[in-house]
C-alpha cells in the first residue's frame, strides 16, 4: 500500500499559469486522513512553498531547494550547505559565463545581485523571501546557502549545464528547467530527500509513489517503488521512467491521485 507520495511543482502539478489547483488541499485531506505523508517536492524555497500550500501545511512534509533542505511542521529534518570556499568557486565561474545569473538559496532567503529582467521579475515571483543585494560575495557566512540557481538567458540545456559542471566538479550541477540549472551539494537532490523521509518515518520503497517532469527529479523517481514523469516533460526523462500521467494542463497527478483514493493503488 502507499504510505508516501511526492510531487514535483513546476511542470508537473502547476500548469503553465503556475496556479495551484485548488482542489489539492481537499486531496491532501483526505491522503491524510488515510495516513498517507504528501510532500511537494521543488526547486522553491521554504517560505514559498510554505505559503503556497499554508491550507494543509501541517499535514505535508516539504522537499525544498531540490532536497538540500526537508522540512515538516517547522523542523528541519534535512540541510545540505554548500561549503563558503566552494560558494565563491562557483559564483566566479557563474559570472564568467555569457548569459547567466546567479541566485544564492539560503534557508530563509534568496539572495540576488542582478536586477535584469526577465531574471529579476522572475526570481521575486518565484520566491516569497528575496533581496537584491550589491553584491552576493556579502552574502557569504551570513546564512546557510543551500542551492544556487542559475538562470540562462540562452537556454539551460545549450549553455551552461554544457560548462559549469566541468568548472565546478566539486558540486553537482543538474537541469531544473527550460531556462534554469541548479547547483548543490553533491548530496542534495530530492532522491536524498526522500530516503530521508523514508528512514524517519519507517516507509519501505514500494510504499512511495513520485511524480515529476525534469532530469532534477530523477533521483526522487527512481527512489519511489511507483515513478511517473508527466508527458510534457523532458524526453529524456520519460525514457527513463517509462511511465506517465497526462500534462498538468490535463490534471494528470490530480488525477492519478483521485484513482489512487479510489481503488489504493497507483
Amino acid at each position: 500500500m502507499i504510505k508516501f507520495i511526492a510531487t514535483d511543482l513546476d511542470g508537473t502539478l502547476l500548469p503553465a499559469d503556475k496556479q495551484l489547483p485548488e482542489e489539492i488541499f481537499g486531496l491532501i485531506e483526505r491522503l491524510h486522513r488515510k495516513g498517507v505523508l504528501f510532500a511537494p517536492a521543488s526547486g522553491r524555497q521554504y517560505a514559498n512553498l510554505r505559503k503556497l500550500f499554508e491550507p494543509v501545511a501541517d499535514k505535508v512534509v516539504f522537499i525544498c531547494e531540490n532536497g538540500a533542505l526537508v522540512k515538516y511542521r517547522e523542523e528541519t529534518l534535512q540541510l545540505f550547505p554548500i561549503p563558503d570556499a566552494q560558494l565563491r568557486s562557483a559564483i566566479g565561474a557563474i559570472r564568467a559565463l555569457p548569459h547567466v545569473f546567479p541566485m544564492l538559496c539560503g534557508e530563509k532567503c534568496a539572495y540576488i545581485e542582478d536586477s535584469v529582467q526577465p531574471f529579476y521579475r522572475y526570481s521575486m515571483e518565484a520566491y516569497t523571501v528575496c533581496k537584491l543585494v550589491p553584491s552576493l560575495d556579502d552574502v557569504i557566512g551570513r546564512e546557510l546557502i543551500c542551492k544556487i540557481a542559475v538562470y540562462d538567458e540562452i537556454a539551460a540545456a545549450e549553455n551552461c549545464i554544457k560548462h559549469l559542471p566541468a568548472a565546478i566538479p566539486a558540486l553537482r550541477t543538474v537541469l531544473s528547467g527550460f531556462d534554469w540549472c541548479d547547483v548543490s551539494s553533491p548530496e542534495a537532490n530530492k532522491g536524498s530527500a526522500v530516503r530521508a523521509i523514508r528512514k524517519i518515518f519507517g516507509l519501505k520503497r514500494e510504499e512511495c509513489a513520485a511524480f515529476g517532469d525534469h532530469m532534477n527529479d530523477y533521483e526522487m523517481l527512481s527512489e519511489c517503488g511507483s515513478a511517473f514523469v508527466a508527458e510534457s516533460g523532458y524526453p529524456p526523462l520519460i525514457r527513463l521512467i517509462g511511465r506517465t500521467v497526462p500534462s498538468p494542463e490535463e490534471g494528470g497527478v490530480l488525477r492519478k491521485l483521485k484513482e489512487f483514493l479510489e481503488t489504493d493503488t497507483l
